[in-house]
């Protein structure tokens, strides 16, 4: 059943934006993971006056269970794993080696897809807004923490409208700050808390990075 909070992402990124307005006018770059994301953090950066671009991650899935994260593939081919996870639920080494080889070569793909031969964003002494359109458990955020940290920026900030409680405490106990507008106690899907959650495709996102003047070029 739907515990509806956002009527749709735009609204849910404009609402996240009011959280944000610490960041107004500031040196500051808002990155949203593909695609729901981007729709987020478009708002987010319109209101914030500030850049758009992407930091792209694939989640690694566990055996069957597609909406379920073992880990993620960063946008530098760098693997988050959750190994007690992977072994609970059967995902054997070959397994493990055949996903994260078939993740790589997706987060290639798609960084093409995204940016072109666009040169990636300067990081280096900025703070970087890192927005999705929620958290499920946290594994695709963390694989982008990862590759925007190695690029050494002022500060990260995480931006999301929804994720589970304790997913949000432990990646502030990582020492990360997180903006969240909603923690629920009760978390099947980040679907569930809006009403309109179509499926964004790549030429969304592609639309939105050119109007902003980000990504391909």
């Amino acid at each position: 059943m739907k515990r509806v909070v956002f009527r749709d992402r735009a609204e849910a990124g404009k609402r996240l934006a009011v959280a944000l307005a610490v960041y107004r006018g500031k040196d500051v770059i808002v990155l949203g993971i593909p695609r729901g994301g981007v729709v987020v953090a478009d708002e987010v950066a319109r209101v914030l006056g500030a850049p758009l671009d992407v930091i792209v991650t694939r989640k690694i899935e566990a055996p069957g269970e597609p909406e379920y994260a073992l880990g993620a593939v960063t946008q530098d081919g760098e693997v988050i794993l959750d190994r007690q996870a992977a072994e609970s639920l059967g995902a054997s080494r070959r397994y493990l080696e055949d996903v994260v080889r078939r993740k790589r070569d997706e987060v290639d793909q798609r960084v093409k897809a995204f940016r072109g031969s666009a040169q990636y964003p300067e990081l280096d002494g900025r703070t970087v807004i890192i927005v999705d359109d929620g958290i499920a458990t946290g594994s695709s955020v963390e694989a982008a923490i990862m590759s925007v940290k190695r690029r050494k920026p002022k500060a990260v900030v995480v931006a999301v409208p929804v994720a589970p409680g304790d997913v949000v405490e432990s990646l502030r106990d990582e020492g990360n700050t997180v903006v969240c507008l909603q923690t629920p106690g009760h978390f099947l899907a980040i679907g569930e808390f809006y009403e309109d959650f179509s499926q964004v495709d790549d030429a969304e996102v592609r639309r939105i990075l050119r109007a902003r003047g980000a990504g391909t070029d």
